[in-house]
């Protein structure tokens, strides 16, 4: 029975650092390849791809982390807002059940 490979998926700045690394002069595509577990074939696509799309290339699953970052950032300050509210609320009613 052949035995298939799970497929890995590498984040864009793993790519991006992959290829940075194999463009020193000291270090070799194989070299590269081996100490990241790749193969050299993977890592000529991505560069290949890079230089065709520079900064476009590896969009990743369309979601950026700063869209995330941004939608975090607002859903804290929503609840920050309501955490607020609580506690004028308890105030008020403290008061008037006194």
């Amino acid at each position: 029975m052949p035995r298939t490979k799970k497929r890995r998926r590498h984040s864009p700045e793993f790519k991006r650092e992959a290829i940075r690394r194999s463009c020193e002069d000291s270090i070799t595509d194989q070299q590269v390849a081996e100490e990241l577990g790749i193969s050299v074939r993977q890592l000529a696509r991505w560069r290949d791809e890079f230089r065709l799309l520079g900064n476009e290339a590896f969009p990743g699953k369309g979601h950026s982390r700063d869209a995330e970052m941004t939608r975090l950032k607002q859903e804290l300050a929503k609840v920050k807002q309501e955490r607020d509210f609580l506690k004028k609320a308890v105030v008020f009613f403290s008061k008037e059940s006194e």
